[in-house]
């Protein structure tokens, strides 16, 4: 049992961190080129094939996780997922364990809407890949709430502030429905990502496993106190990681990219039509003003005459 529960926290903080890493380097190549987040993204060599295809690389590796942490609670439990036991009166068994399930298969859900907007749909809809993901944080919140409720005081501290953390990301993917190309709030969702990931890891190790050997004490404030400096630190770290991840982006940009602003002004006008057409509209409306202008003045000598 205490094996799942450092699981539970370990290995989803370890994906949660490491995707806010990916994000990141989407963002500030973003900011660099002065495009959308929406629409970049770090391709492989071969562009042709990978642009035909356009696979969901996030879509698809949100169901494999999921299904992998979801299968890993499974198999931590010696007599399976119980959801009630067979005595009189019945009680529901394992309610933490249920929490974290239902989280891991939200997870792999919005990890379907991905594919599905990107692979299936004849066109891409980011604000239904928005939305998935803004009630997914919405149901983690509240089952973040409850799952506080039997929490002792070390770990009511470390709960609340990944609370805290996970309903600033809340109102952030909330604001993203009304403005999703606004790189103030992706850099915000990134710096909330990668504090929920790296928070995540250290509640494993502070609340099952401590690195010194020995439990944090409920009955020492100074252990208490100590969790919310560690959160400070994790800011400050945090902080500095997505500043770093900028500038080796800026540089590596200005060194090996110095054609990339171009290429993103034209991957954002392909990008914000389905095929293409809206900047063929444009071409065609400039050759039609072009050829009535023509006509105009070759009909103004006759007209005097």
């Amino acid at each position: 049992m205490g094996n799942g529960k450092f699981g539970g926290h370990f290995y989803p903080g370890l994906y949660i961190f490491f995707y806010g890493l990916y994000q990141a380097t989407l963002v500030s190549k973003a900011i660099i080129v002065s495009d959308s987040p929406v629409y970049v993204s770090y391709l492989p060599k071969n562009r042709k094939i990978c642009s035909k295809l356009k696979i969901s690389y996030g879509g698809w590796l949100k169901i494999v996780t999921g299904s992998l942490l979801t299968f890993y609670v499974v198999i931590c439990l010696d007599d399976g997922m119980v959801l009630i036991n067979k005595e009189m009166p019945p009680r529901f068994m394992y309610p933490q364990e249920w929490q974290h399930l239902t989280m891991f298969i939200l997870l792999a859900l919005d990890g379907c809407v991905d594919v599905m907007s990107k692979n299936v749909l004849r066109q891409r809809l980011v604000l239904l890949e928005r939305g998935a993901t803004m009630l997914g944080i919405y149901m983690l919140l509240l089952l973040l709430v409850s799952h506080v409720q039997v929490s002792s005081k070390v770990e009511l501290q470390v709960h609340s502030l990944l609370i805290l953390v996970v309903f600033l990301l809340m109102l952030v993917l909330t604001a993203q429905l009304w403005a999703p190309e606004m790189l103030h709030l992706w850099m915000i969702e990134t710096f909330l990502f990668l504090m929920m990931g790296s928070w995540l890891i250290q509640a494993a190790f502070t609340l099952f496993r401590p690195v010194s050997g020995f439990p944090w004490k409920d009955d020492d404030i100074s252990d208490i106190m100590f969790v919310t400096t560690f959160f400070c630190w994790h800011v400050i770290i945090n902080a500095l990681c997505l500043l770093g991840i900028y500038g080796i982006s800026s540089f590596w940009h200005r060194c090996y990219s110095p054609s990339l602003k171009l290429m993103g002004s034209k991957e954002t006008l392909h990008h914000k039509s389905s095929s293409g057409t809206f900047y063929k509209l444009l071409q065609e409306a400039e050759h039609q003003v072009k050829d009535n202008q023509a006509l105009l003045t070759k009909s103004s000598p006759c007209d005097k005459a």
